[in-house]
């Protein structure tokens, strides 16, 4: 029964991304941006986890959104989050009230329809090959962005993350946020509880997600120590929302 429900999910994202990704394309080409994120790819996101929700199962209950809210104020902001699942991926366009630009890998953007309509959503496409060069056209178009008021989504263990596991933190978050001024606002999420890695199939429960305060640079700090912060931060919270998953 899990597995037909889970099938049933898929398939309903499947048959609705194709008409969706076609006009979100177009749209991109002919309409404002804000028009093609709020009214067309925001919404399909919400269709998504609300086919998440009530054909499998999968509840979400999110905590300290008003913390992204009061850092959003006067700042350039970069959420740094726990990467479980592609749960958070469809999750929090679908939940947040301000426009959101992935660093994603570039290879995403040839995926038929999805990815298309990434590539055409002003995200930040990162060439791991180019190394050096990547990281700098991150910044510049990750700066860029925020300067429009995007808030710059990062998972800073770069893939997704058995539950219970804890990968190592890389500090390219840290790095953007000390090159533009922003804060980063570090959420843990427990997706893993409910759509593990690896797998199309749903458990049916409950996923915590915790937003916490924004965490800004202090003087003379560096961007591996300021990345310490963010981890402990996340790493701490991920022990409280879910608990078991870190029990010997």
């Amino acid at each position: 029964m899990l597995a037909i429900r889970s099938l049933l999910v898929f398939l309903i994202m499947a048959v609705t991304v194709i008409p969706i990704g076609s006009i979100l394309v177009v749209s991109s080409f002919i309409a404002p941006y804000r028009v093609t994120y709020f009214w067309i790819g925001r919404p399909w996101l919400q269709l998504a986890m609300a086919a998440t929700r009530y054909v499998g199962g999968v509840r979400t209950k999110v905590s300290g959104y008003q913390n992204l809210l009061d850092a959003a104020d006067g700042n350039r902001v970069i959420v740094c989050s726990k990467h479980q699942s592609t749960l958070e991926t469809f999750l929090y366009p679908s939940i947040m009230t301000n426009p959101v630009a992935y660093v994603y890998k570039k290879e995403l953007r040839w995926v038929p329809f999805f990815g298309w309509s990434i590539g055409r959503l002003q995200m930040v496409p990162i060439d791991r090959s180019a190394k050096g060069d990547a990281w700098q056209r991150v910044a510049t178009i990750g700066a860029k962005l925020m300067d429009q008021g995007k808030w710059i989504i990062m998972f800073p263990e770069g893939t997704r993350a058995a539950r219970g596991d804890q990968r190592l933190y890389k500090s390219g978050a840290a790095r953007l946020a000390l090159e533009t001024g922003a804060v980063v606002v570090p959420i843990a999420a427990a997706t893993g509880r409910c759509w593990p890695r690896k797998t199309w199939r749903f458990i049916p429960g409950e996923v915590d997600i915790s937003i916490g305060p924004a965490l800004k640079a202090e003087e003379g700090e560096d961007a591996i120590a300021f990345m310490k912060r963010v981890e402990t931060w996340i790493e701490t919270e991920m022990r409280i929302i879910d608990a078991q998953a870190y029990l010997d």
